[in-house]
């Protein structure tokens, strides 16, 4: 007989991951559809992806196709917060973007002048970039050896897809790194500090009210675990239970998709 499982209390606020929480590709997983309906009818329900490419519009366009109709500003991802640390802690920098082109959007939307010339380079951003070659890492090289910062969006080593994954921004960072001899400065999307300050203002509520809900254990466990939140993983993207069982990160509740989540509380 299997072990029971515990019932999970009602929280104010839930926080979930998308890719391989809510979705894999454009079709919902078991159970997503109706858990998020389900707790948007008395509760405060936000996305959190540290997937840069594609803006907070396309995300918030791509659940409500999937029949969760969702407006831009309940969602974050990483580029978003990107652009906010770069207002706040370098404007008017001039930024070489290793990233495909929503994060070039939303720099020049919010004013940054994107350069390719190494001299002129004040911030490289790495990203994840499925457009990623030579010439880039060329110029990023080239940049930081100039005196270029170095900061990156997100540090997920594979993004969730049907049928497997695809490299994502840590394969970028590592190629930079490798190449330059110099560490990543500031990665600006989960687990770190500066996405848990963007959870807490696009939830307006007490972070220990909250539950945050993902399939990996390195960015949305430990992120919301650091932010004082309970912790629901996931079973239905990047972590199996063997990795589980490894690692020294544990969640409060394991569900084998967010339908057990309402069934359990």
């Amino acid at each position: 007989m299997s072990a029971p499982r515990p019932a999970i209390p009602i929280f104010d606020g839930y926080i979930f991951d998308l890719d391989g929480t809510i979705y894999l590709g454009d079709r919902l997983l078991p159970g997503a559809g109706e858990a998020i309906k389900r707790l948007r009818a008395d509760r405060r329900v936000a996305f959190l992806s540290n997937n840069p490419t594609s803006t907070r519009e396309t995300y918030a366009a791509r659940l409500s196709a999937m029949g969760l109709p969702t407006e831009p500003h309940e969602v974050v991802n990483s580029s978003l917060v990107m652009v906010q640390w770069l207002l706040r802690e370098a404007p008017g920098c001039r930024v070489f973007a290793v990233s495909e082109q929503p994060l070039k959007d939303e720099l020049l939307a919010a004013g940054f002048e994107l350069v390719e010339r190494a001299s002129a380079i004040d911030i490289v951003i790495a990203s994840f970039d499925r457009t990623f070659h030579y010439g880039k890492l060329q110029i990023a090289f080239d940049a930081i050896r100039a005196g270029a910062r170095f900061v990156a969006t997100n540090a997920d080593r594979y993004c969730p897809v049907p049928g497997g994954g695809e490299p994502d921004a840590a394969a970028v960072i590592a190629a930079i790194e490798a190449c330059t001899a110099t560490r990543v400065e500031v990665v600006v999307g989960k687990p770190s500090p500066i996405m848990i300050r963007a959870v807490a203002e696009i939830m307006q509520l007490p972070l220990d009210r909250c539950l945050m809900t993902g399939d990996r254990l390195e960015t949305d466990i430990a992120m919301g675990r650091a932010a004082g939140m309970a912790t629901a993983l996931v079973l239905t993207g990047a972590t199996t239970p063997a990795l589980l069982g490894a690692s020294e990160i544990q969640p409060d509740y394991v569900l084998e998709n967010l339908g057990d989540l309402i069934a359990r509380q």
